[in-house]
């Protein structure tokens, strides 16, 4: 179920301070995965923490509206299983 649009976008209120009080150049450190990436923070770099370490994300044009949380995965897939080389010479 998606946020009532007449409350608007959430967007975390450190969050929105951070990125007023820094330069374009900087990388804003957050741990706010639930917040919607706004139009000011376009071309900003954020380092968004994904429950082990912080993820690095640049914001583009294409991002807005999304979650930053969407852009730094917590789980990292390994795979399903791997062919071992007994299983190869059998056949």
């Amino acid at each position: 179920m998606s946020r009532s649009s007449k409350k608007g976008p959430y967007i975390d209120k450190n969050l929105i301070k951070k990125v007023a009080a820094s330069k374009p150049s900087d990388i804003i450190k957050t741990w706010a995965r639930s917040s919607q990436i706004a139009p000011e923070f376009v071309g900003l770099s954020f380092s968004v923490h994904n429950g082990k370490k912080f993820i690095n994300v640049f914001v583009t044009e294409d991002m807005v509206g999304h979650r930053l949380g969407e852009f730094a995965p917590t789980r990292t897939f390994k795979g399903h299983g791997r062919v071992v080389k007994r299983v190869l010479e059998k056949t």
